[in-house]
């Protein structure tokens, strides 16, 4: 049987226990070589009829999902599956309620997964955008409801009065975006500050780019590092080349996202939401047809960063001695 290229493809695919095993052993371990996720020993025998290895270096058992995401979690795999391929392709994100009555789990379980497969579709760290020659535009959006739309009840758990002060109920979200390779980085801030957001612009985007920003006043260094181009919002949205209607498309769909399907969201787990459209956005590929990312490789790709990505309920919860957000 082909390789899914639909959902309803992907569905029928790993109905099957055996194929949504081997489906995953392939991408897990690409080279063929499975080494043990314990010690690291490429030693070992099969136990096919529990599908899992011992280990002959540290002499205990391992199965496929130790290691990963999927790691100590009694559902299977055909519906980790089927869950990962609808949270990688739908375009507005998919909410616990929707994925608990679509694969047959509880919904605090779908939540669960949901997080699990978020921390996957984080960006590698480090990585850039922009360089000499690219053009890269940096926006600042505002998360969160109306004071004014807010439970009285609400308001009071959270120390607010009648005003609450500057927007002190709502999270800032930084990002930057590359016009030529049309890539973003976003990353939650603590406050929308000079020094935070220029931070974020300086380990986000190589030397030697054009940064176009609005007239926050937040950009007023970068002409220190950058070649910096500002389009006032008060007086025009499009100067020529000059405006941000890239990065503010990108925060439509972010929103689109959160404001329709998730529609609650806590700060602290923001940055969760907004990797998981960074993933997509920067994963949707181009108009011509050799840029074209299809669904299945979405998923493939999604499914090629599922280890080392352990994730346990009490971290995700913030019962635990981490933090929720790390």
């Amino acid at each position: 049987m082909k390789a899914p290229k639909t959902l309803q493809e992907a569905i029928n695919y790993f109905a099957d226990p055996e194929r949504a095993f081997v489906y995953a052993v392939n991408w897990r371990w690409p080279d063929g070589v499975i080494t043990c996720p314990r010690c690291g020993h490429d030693k070992h025998s099969f136990i096919k009829t529990r599908w899992l290895w011992f280990c002959k270096g540290c002499k205990k058992q391992f199965t496929v999902k130790v290691g990963t995401i999927f790691e100590d979690s009694p559902i299977p795999l055909d519906k980790w599956m089927t869950g990962m391929w609808m949270l990688v392709n739908c375009k507005n994100g998919v909410s616990s309620y929707e994925l608990s009555r679509t694969i047959g789990i509880t919904q605090k379980s779908a939540w669960f997964v949901l997080q699990r497969i978020r921390a996957v579709l984080q960006p590698e760290t480090g990585t850039k955008v922009g360089g000499e020659g690219s053009t890269v535009e940096a926006d600042e959006t505002v998360i969160g409801g109306k004071l004014k739309n807010m439970h009285g009840r609400r308001k009071q758990e959270m120390g607010l009065g009648q005003y609450g002060g500057f927007r002190r109920h709502q999270s800032y979200v930084m990002g930057v975006l590359d016009r030529d390779a049309r890539q973003v980085r976003a990353t939650v801030l603590s406050t929308p500050r000079r020094e935070p957001m220029e931070a974020m612009i300086r380990d986000h985007v190589e030397p030697g780019t054009t940064m176009m920003t609005d007239a926050h006043t937040g950009y007023d260094r970068l002409k220190n590092y950058f070649s910096h181009e500002v389009i006032n919002h008060m007086e025009a949205y499009v100067r020529g080349r000059v405006h941000t209607n890239g990065i503010e498309n990108f925060w439509s769909l972010l929103k689109r996202g959160l404001n329709g399907t998730y529609i609650s969201v806590e700060s602290f787990h923001l940055f969760r939401y907004v990797d998981e459209q960074v993933f997509r956005y920067n994963n949707r590929g181009g108009k011509k047809r050799e840029d074209r990312v299809t669904d299945s490789d979405r998923f493939n790709l999604a499914l090629s960063k599922i280890a080392g990505k352990r994730l346990t309920f009490a971290e995700v919860t913030g019962k635990s001695g981490s933090q929720a957000n790390t």
